[in-house]
This record gives structure tokens, sequence and C-alpha cells, in this order.
């Protein structure tokens, strides 16, 4: 049997500067090609590779074919003081949602509690990416997305609702060592990103997490065309409350369009929101990071089971691995690197020199 090929590994900066001057020569803005990159960047570094620099081929395909604007005109709406809605014009996700994020930290600062509504964005990446950016500024970090409809709905055949994410990041006290909680998770069993990265490889599939384009369950990556909600009706349930607090709220209604007879209703789009709470306007912000870092103690000293690697919290991982990647370098995928080297040479960038 033959030796797999090797991982390439990249520092994380090198790998920033390379993807955003890709974006950049596919029709992004300097700061928003840079924004966009450091999304894939923070994913990868965290050992999310399906949202990590995979992504950046996708993106210039999104960008030349104009689903993506690469000229968005971002425009907020606002009825609150703590509510407001921003209108992405198609921008791509890491752009839109990294403003509403900002957004939603300055408008909290006054207000306590602040949520921006995203319309019209075109894939979101790593939504825990825009949660952890709120974490950073003391605040808590609350995000959900609806999407295009890609996943089973328990009792229904084929795709009926999107893999929508959820994600929350806590800030602890920086004395407690701890890093930020943050739960980043769709309301699927497995990502796309997964199935596809199964497919590539060969590895089979978990059992009940992806279905066949008949609905039936399936542990062949390669007959697989859907992941399956998590928790059965749980997961589903959860999508479509998401497309209701996001798409429905903002006046973007996607799951009722998608499944009407309007071929409007197929065109790719995604909507969000995000939320930011100051811990201030609840009593304290020194208190609260505290007894954060107290009970994330509590958590890691309770027994570990027999045969368990320990006891964790969510986001202490991948933290842990951001942490050694950002020393060692990312390693990106040898199928990944080829299709980065293709389209740096087609847009005549240099490839980052390997770490």
């Amino acid at each position: 049997m033959s030796t797999p090929p090797s991982k390439t590994l990249v520092s994380a900066t090198d790998l920033r500067t390379f993807s955003a001057a890709l974006l950049e020569k596919g029709g992004l803005s300097a700061e928003h090609a840079r924004t966009t990159a450091d999304v894939f960047v923070w994913a990868a570094l965290r050992g999310v590779d399906s949202h990590g620099v995979a992504r950046v081929p996708a993106y210039l395909d999104l960008l030349d074919k104009g689903v993506a604007n690469a000229g968005a005109r971002l425009t907020l709406e606002s009825g609150a003081p703590a509510a407001a809605v921003l209108d992405a014009d198609r921008a791509p996700g890491p752009v839109a949602l990294t403003a509403a994020a900002e957004e939603a930290v300055t408008r909290a600062r006054s207000t306590g509690v602040a949520a921006v509504g995203v319309r019209r964005t075109v894939h979101t990446g790593a939504i825990g990416y825009y949660v952890s950016k709120i974490a950073e500024q003391g605040l808590i970090g609350l995000g959900f997305v609806a999407g295009m409809p890609n996943m089973g709905y328990t009792g229904a055949k084929g795709a009926a609702v999107a893999t929508s994410p959820l994600a929350v990041a806590v800030p602890a006290a920086p004395a407690s060592g701890h890093a930020p909680l943050l739960l980043d998770m769709a309301t699927a069993t497995v990502a796309l990103g997964r199935i596809r990265q199964a497919k590539a490889s060969g590895t089979p599939l978990p059992e009940g997490a992806a279905a066949a384009e008949d609905g039936t369950p399936t542990t062949d990556p390669h007959k697989a065309v859907m992941p399956l909600p998590l928790g059965g009706a749980k997961g589903s349930g959860m999508s479509l409350a998401f497309e209701l607090l996001t798409s429905v709220l903002v006046g973007a209604p996607i799951f009722a369009s998608f499944h009407s007879d309007d071929p409007a209703g197929r065109e790719h789009r995604q909507n969000a929101l995000l939320i930011a709470v100051d811990p201030a306007a609840f009593g304290g912000v020194d208190a609260f990071t505290e007894a954060v870092g107290a009970t994330l103690d509590t958590v890691k000293g309770l027994p570990a089971a027999d045969g368990s690697q320990g006891v964790f919290y969510p986001g202490e991982r991948s933290a842990a691995v951001a942490a050694a990647r950002t020393r060692e370098g990312i390693p990106v995928a040898p199928k990944v690197w080829r299709d980065l080297e293709e389209r740096a040479e087609k847009l005549g960038v240099p490839l980052p020199t390997p770490a």
C-alpha cells in the first residue's frame, strides 16, 4: 500500500496573506479580502478544516459566477436602539457578519443587549468566528444562521431544511487561564463539508449521519447527498426555528420560497442573527467572568469517565489546536493545496513558502 501524500504546513500569517491576495484578485476589495481570509484561517487554526482555506476556491467561484457580489454595498436599517438589520447586498458572509458583529457590540455597550439581523448574504463561513469576536470585547455572543435547504426534516422525504448552525461564545476572566467557552454546532449530525471530506478519502460515515437522494440513511459517502438532523425531530425543529429567527424576521424568507414554484426561491442566499449581551448590564463584568472561570474549573474538576481523555468544555480543545497550529503551522491537505496552486497560477499570486 502506497503512503498517502503528506500535508503541507504553512504559517497562519502567510496563509492569511495568500488567501487574501487570491480573494482580492477574485474581485473583493483589499479590506473585504482580508476579512474573509481571516475567517478561513481562524477556522483552519482551530482544526475546522472544512471551513478553512479549502473554502477559498469555492468563494472565488461564487465571485466569478456573480453569486457573491464583490462590490456589495452594505446598508443598515434600524427600528430601535437595540436592533438593526444589515442588508448585505449578496456580500460574502464573512464581510457581512463581521460588520454585523461590530454593530451588535457597539449597540450593546449602551443598551445592554443588542441584536443585528443579516439579510441576503452568501455563505457565512464558520459562525463561531463572529461570536468569538464579540467575546473578545468582553461580551457574550450568540449567532444563528439559516440557508438553503440541504438536510432532511423528520417525517419528510428529501432535502427540506438547512443545516442551520448556532454558536455561543462566553468570555472568562483572563486570570482563570481559560479560553472562552465556544459552542459552535450545526443542526445536522454531520456538516456537508464532512461528507465531502469522507467522499474524498473514502471513509465511511457514521450510522444515521447522512442519507442518499431518496432519503434512505447510508454510511457510503459516495451515495450520501445530504446530512440528517441532529437528534431527529430536535435538529430539524431547531433548523425551522432558526429560519423564523433569521430569514423570516429580517423579511427574507428562504424555506417557503425554496419549496414554492418560484424559480427565484432556489437562488443561493443565507440570513443570520447575531446577538451581543453586555454582562455589565446584569451586575458587573468582573464578577461574571470570574464566575465563568469558576464554572469552567468545576467542569474540569469532574471525575473523568473510564477511557476518557479528560473532561473538556466547548471550545477548549479547538483553542489548544489553534495554539499548536500558530506555533507549528497549519496543515493543508494535498487536494486543497493542489486547488490553491491552480488558483494561484491562474491569478498570478505567488504561493506561500511551506513552514
